[in-house]
């Protein structure tokens, strides 16, 4: 097999594996929140209603495609088309194994943050087209907080970066066989992870599509395969932030007996759960309290765990 061909199949596996997980977490979510608390989850189609997934999918397609005719349409058909492809070309520089990755880029850090900074954009525009005041409203919020947790989701790596000297994730990898990084950076771990949250728009930090004020926020006019992009590309998203938090704090593909893609699937598994089991538990703020939090709270703890690393590393 030619390299070139080994590298398309590398290429269409990793896509063909992230869309598919993204959607299976969908039913995966549903059923863990039913087990958590204590209702039925999906039980109906299929065993233990896993064909759900299917079910949902059939439905979507099913919808009328419907564009408002008070929206601009351009913007309108392409804001979803963002969301789906930046968190899907984001995943091109996570190395999930050796020799299991897109690309292998010296900057791959900065090509994530670019690209979850790009996400930005497909809100701002979904909202901006539907030319509804609840959409608005979601757009500008979605902006805020997305604008201002990645100041904090960029801080909060630059103590990863100090201690590997590197911006190449599978040199970072490589750079915790000694010790995980989460040990000496479990403040900036943290951090990553409430950042990442609010980054997803997960619970609680939903709020520019929180039901109870905006109806659904910045998709409130869509439907049909738009809707469900936006959708996909919101558990892509989830799926992206475990990963990264594997690759820069636990140690990547890296752990005795098993194979290395298996130790990787099995610990962003660990933290997929752990981002479900957040969306049961915890109540959603107020959207003042969410910026106070980002702002008064999370920015100066980055700021204290970046002086922190950069004197160690300096002793």
């Amino acid at each position: 097999m030619s390299s070139i061909t080994a590298n398309i199949l590398n290429v269409v596996g990793i896509l063909v594996f992230v869309v598919a997980s993204a959607a299976m977490l969908t039913w995966v979510e549903r059923r863990m929140l039913g087990i958590w608390q204590e209702r039925y989850g999906p039980n109906r189609v299929g065993p233990f209603g896993i064909l759900q997934v299917a079910a949902d999918m059939i439905k979507l397609l099913m919808k009328e495609d419907w564009v408002p005719p008070f929206a601009d349409r351009f913007v309108f058909v392409v804001a979803p088309t963002i969301a789906m492809f930046v968190v899907v070309a984001a995943y091109a520089v996570i190395p999930m194994a050796p020799g299991i990755g897109v690309i292998d880029l010296n900057i791959g850090l900065l090509f994530f943050l670019a690209m979850t900074s790009l996400s930005a954009y497909s809100v701002m525009f979904g909202a901006y087209a539907s030319d509804n005041k609840y959409a608005l409203l979601g757009g500008l919020r979605a902006a805020a907080q997305m604008l201002s947790y990645e100041v904090f989701l960029g801080l909060s790596l630059m103590g990863v970066v100090m201690l590997a000297g590197t911006f190449n994730l599978r040199e970072i990898v490589l750079a915790q066989q000694e010790q995980w990084f989460v040990i000496p950076q479990f403040l900036a771990m943290l951090l990553f992870f409430i950042a990442g949250i609010a980054e997803s728009h997960r619970t609680p930090f939903d709020l520019p599509e929180a039901e109870h004020e905006l109806t659904a926020g910045f998709h409130t006019e869509y439907s049909g395969m738009k809707f469900g992009m936006f959708f996909i590309g919101e558990y892509v998203s989830v799926l992206l932030t475990a990963s990264m938090m594997v690759v820069l704090f636990f140690g990547g593909w890296l752990g005795p007996v098993l194979p290395p893609l298996v130790w990787f699937l099995l610990k962003t598994s660990i933290l997929v759960l752990l981002m479900i089991l957040i969306r049961g538990a915890l109540p959603r703020p107020r959207y003042d309290q969410l910026m106070a939090f980002g702002w008064k709270v999370m920015l100066p703890l980055a700021m204290i765990n970046l002086v922190v690393t950069g004197v160690l590393v300096l002793v």
